[in-house]
């Protein structure tokens, strides 16, 4: 029996027990499905994380801040240090201040090209025309910054007038109108100055941002009107307090690949700095989605080891159902090897058929959920909730029927272990 003529045996023997072998199938559509979707899931939010980093244009940017110590939670009240500041992160986070001289220390490192310190600005709010005041944070923008706008243009970090991005969700409270009308428009920002007064400067629309991951967090203010904002908060403000940073912008060169970046990274912390890129960053998403993605295929192979013992378990009874069969092929010539492979290739059809299936399905489901969550993930413009890579595709019908291939291992040895003699005489 020619190599073709056993896999064509294989596949007719597949499917002899129809219910059987589809109960079997059932049960690795079902792992391989769950599978694809939770690979999917994975492989669609970070790719709209790589896509974002990208589109922002900016990999020769770290930010550098200088962490406070940090105290148990239940050491009791922490002794007040006059340098700690808050900092970006859950109730109470704190980090010391950067002041000239560590901006100073920080330029002197070497790797470090240039560092601009990032002026803290709170802003109480925003309005339009006299309207109603909305609350708004403005976002650190630093050159070569590119935001996903749906109108206007970036803001210009030389021009001498303030201008700022507006995220697109504000244009509806503020009655700014369309994407396409706000841009020339000029609003008001409010901050608190020292004094406990409220000032107020105006800035011009230039651009609408669309939500997104870097976006969403706020305004996008040019140099023009972070200084003004920055000087009506410190009017009246101690000059020791106007000269203290949450974080300084540091360029380097990108170019110089990974170990120098992360040497650099070494140097910055050997002189009491904690330093990050904006991959880096982001790439702390990255991190729980794909432990949340491990976490769900855990349960995708649990299904596939249960389909595996039912591969075990169909063929067991394949080959006890032939045994006059096997033994009439083994008396005709046909080798201990050409019948493990005949049972072999049996156990890899059935895993070829559910896992295909169950791919196949996967991918329909993300073309359904791509159409059904347009406007669930309307604030994510970009995101494709379950994306299929074609190698993960063909990496999840291939480690299936690997599966299968191996559950089929013990029937098959069996039946080609079978005395031709005796299979002959089975009743």
């Amino acid at each position: 029996m020619r190599g073709s003529d056993i896999v064509g045996t294989a596949f007719r023997n597949a499917f002899r027990a129809r219910l059987r072998t589809s109960l079997t199938v059932l049960a690795i559509f079902i792992g391989a499905f769950t599978l694809s979707v939770t690979n999917g899931l994975g492989t669609g939010i970070n790719q709209y994380i790589d896509d974002t980093v990208a589109s922002v244009g900016v990999d020769d940017v770290m930010t550098v801040t200088k962490a406070g110590e940090s105290e148990p939670a239940d050491s009791g009240p922490a002794e007040f240090d006059p340098d700690q500041i808050e900092a970006d992160g859950p109730p109470g986070t704190t980090a010391v201040a950067l002041t000239d001289d560590d901006i100073d220390t920080i330029a002197g490192i070497d790797g470090v090209l240039d560092v601009e310190p990032v002026k803290d600005v709170a802003v109480d709010y925003v309005r339009y025309d006299g309207g109603d005041r909305y609350q708004i944070a403005v976002s650190q923008f630093v050159p070569g910054m590119e935001v996903e706008l749906a109108a206007g243009e970036q803001v210009d970090l030389d021009a001498a007038e303030p201008e700022l991005v507006l995220p697109e969700d504000y244009l509806e409270p503020l009655e700014l109108g369309s994407a396409e009308d706000a841009p020339g428009q000029t609003v008001v920002l409010a901050v608190t100055d020292g004094t406990g007064a409220r000032a107020t400067t105006g800035a011009t629309v230039v651009g609408v941002a669309e939500p997104g991951v870097i976006s969403m967090s706020g305004a996008i203010p040019n140099e023009a009107l972070t200084e003004a904002l920055h000087d009506l908060q410190s009017a009246g403000a101690p000059e020791s307090q106007s000269t203290r940073y949450g974080q300084a912008s540091v360029w380097f060169d990108a170019g110089a690949g990974e170990e120098q970046t992360q040497a650099l990274q070494d140097r910055l912390a050997d002189a009491g700095y904690t330093a990050a890129t904006l991959e880096e960053q982001l790439g702390t998403i990255t991190s729980v989605i794909d432990a949340i993605v491990l976490v769900l295929n855990g349960f995708a192979v649990i299904a596939l080891v249960a389909a595996g013992i039912g591969i075990v378990n169909t063929l067991f009874m394949a080959v006890q159902e032939r045994t006059r069969e096997v033994g009439l092929m083994k008396a005709m010539g046909l080798s201990n090897a050409r019948v493990f492979s005949l049972f072999s290739i049996e156990a890899v059809v059935i895993g070829l058929a559910g896992s295909a299936l169950g791919v196949l399905a996967a991918i329909g489901v993300g073309q359904l959920v791509g159409g059904v969550s347009g406007d669930l993930l309307a604030d994510l413009p970009g995101l494709t909730l379950l994306a299929f890579e074609p190698a993960t595709v063909a990496g999840v019908v291939l480690g299936v029927m690997g599966i299968a291939f191996l559950a089929g291992t013990l029937p098959a040895l069996r039946a080609s272990r079978q005395d031709p003699i005796s299979s002959l005489r089975y009743e």
